[in-house]
């Protein structure tokens, strides 16, 4: 399958990039800075661009069968670029006539079908006063994407640490099957797991241990 990442330099997006060269796709990488993606591999494409610029998201997407976007907010926070992002992909895979899409996000972002308990009431909270901007706009990407007619998936992730791969985990929703981390690599797996089977079409699982 032909699968561009968004967001490919970053930890999971390298993760994602690379599992997903294993398993024989073929892989562009959409970056900001080339040189921080060290894998060299014949099926591997990396195009340099801003997801900010709608003209460059419409020419990197076109040609592809699927899209998935493992961005994360930037240091220091540019105000709205999640959501910018995210409207950007999603006019450029309708033009494109693409349909999957697999988005990543923090645990924060909520689903109707959490069932938060006190300690996630706790954490989010916290997370809200710590950054709430990035929480805001974090939400607001993923109200693009919920709002499309794509077929989407939506990834949430608890604290994300640079541990094994080990295909591992669990996969519910907040405060009924979540826990408060997870391996990149693990993330990674469940995205190309995912990809391939399908399961959580239109759906915002949390994938933890």
């Amino acid at each position: 399958m032909k699968i561009i990442v968004f967001g490919a330099s970053g930890g999971t997006g390298k993760e994602i990039v690379k599992q997903a060269l294993e398993a024989g796709h073929e892989v562009t990488a959409f970056v900001r800075n080339p040189a921080k993606v060290v894998i060299q591999h014949p099926k591997l494409k990396l195009v340099t661009g801003d997801v900010m610029v709608a003209a460059a998201v419409e020419e990197a997407v076109a040609g592809q069968e699927a899209v998935i976007s493992a961005l994360g907010p930037t240091r220091p926070p540019m105000p709205a670029m999640m959501e910018m992002a995210a409207q950007n992909i999603v006019v450029a895979m309708k033009k494109a006539g693409i349909r999957r899409l697999i988005s990543t996000t923090g645990a924060g972002v909520r689903d109707p079908q959490d069932q938060p308990k006190l300690i996630d009431h706790l954490m989010k909270g916290l997370l809200s006063l710590l950054a709430g901007d990035v929480l805001r706009d974090s939400a607001a990407n993923v109200d693009v994407i919920r709002a499309s007619d794509l077929d989407w998936t939506i990834v949430r992730y608890p604290r994300l640490l640079d541990g094994a791969h080990t295909g591992t985990y669990r996969v519910g929703f907040i405060g009924k099957d979540s826990g408060s981390q997870l391996s990149r690599a693990d993330g990674a797996d469940f995205v190309l797991r995912e990809l391939a089977e399908g399961k959580y079409l239109q759906r915002m699982p949390v994938v933890s241990y």
